[in-house]
């Protein structure tokens, strides 16, 4: 079992032996914030087992630390795998270090990875709540529960087992991967993801236009209704006064060939079955400068609403 010491008892150490060797397994990111004074930085993710094993201190000893103490006790069980049991975890890490007053090294301050954990934890969390709350679609509302009941899953299951895959994978992140990284390096990539998040749950909404105002607008001429279902659901039945533009067809039409086929001084009503693939035609068609809605009533759901239905032929 590999020996846990506290900070003072790192700091008698220190004071009393030769010198040991202290592996700060952080990121290179929060190993240049601040570490304890003639640590070497080498993140969990690199260890070289066989390496270390053959070069412990002068005391036979590899004294391993990180943030609060988690990352270093995995490293100390990683090394006992190998068959090297002289490891010590230092309790507490760097921040209890800090505290009871050892010689610290401070450089540029960084977002510690378990603060960034957090952080987007959180920022995913609140993002499938707002999925779920203004997704537009069921699809899009489940898709938002999903997600932030898996975040919350995840949380749970490294509570449970001190393992973090996000963790893991965010100690992978650009930032993370050098010790010049500051603050606002590390802040502006989490807005940057902040607002990544916030443009996708709200890029894909419904017009919130009534059905009705939506029926008097086409009935006089202000706007055009188009119908993004495949030919064959077209044949199956549609609407009297909708044209016909298959998504899959929208998606590999030039710009220059919607002009010909539609006017840009009109509203553009796009409508499909259920109210999901009218939400991509329409963002397509604004990128191209259109007044494009997507309509959150199907098919079925406008006929219901009065829509007229076209007459078999």
């Amino acid at each position: 079992m590999p020996e846990n010491i506290s900070p003072r008892e790192l700091q008698n150490r220190l004071q009393n032996n030769d010198p040991i060797r202290i592996i700060d397994v952080r990121t290179p990111a929060e190993f240049g914030n601040i570490h304890v004074r003639n640590a070497e930085n080498i993140p969990l993710d690199h260890l070289d087992t066989a390496s270390l094993a053959s070069n412990p201190g002068k005391d036979g000893f590899l004294y391993f630390i990180c943030q609060s103490g988690g990352r270093s006790k995995k490293a100390c069980d990683v090394m006992s795998t190998t068959g090297f049991n002289r490891v010590v975890n230092i309790e507490g890490g760097t921040a209890a270090c800090e505290t009871a007053g050892l010689p610290m090294v401070r450089g540029r301050k960084a977002i510690s990875l378990e603060r960034q954990v957090r952080i987007a934890a959180g920022l995913l969390v609140v993002s499938g709540v707002l999925l779920a709350l203004f997704g537009g679609t069921t699809e899009f509302k489940f898709a938002g529960l999903c997600l932030a009941g898996f975040i919350g899953a995840g949380l749970v299951f490294a509570g449970i087992t001190d393992t973090c895959g996000m963790g893991m994978i965010i100690a992978k992140m650009p930032w993370n991967q050098s010790n010049s990284s500051g603050t606002a390096c590390n802040t502006g990539l989490l807005v940057v993801f902040f607002l990544w998040a916030a443009t996708t749950v709200f890029a894909a909404t419904h017009t919130q236009d009534r059905l009705v105002d939506i029926q008097v607008n086409v009935d006089n001429k202000d706007a055009i209704l188009i119908d993004v279902r495949e030919p064959e659901e077209w044949l199956r039945g549609h609407l009297a006064n909708a044209q016909s533009l298959p998504l899959s067809e929208l998606r590999t039409t030039k710009e220059n060939k919607l002009r010909e086929r539609l006017p840009s001084n009109k509203i553009i009503y796009c409508h499909c079955l259920s109210g999901g693939r009218c939400l991509e035609a329409s963002d397509i068609l604004s990128s191209y400068g259109y007044d494009a809605r997507a309509l959150q009533a199907g098919y079925s759901d406008l006929i219901d609403a009065g829509f007229i239905q076209a007459s078999s032929i």
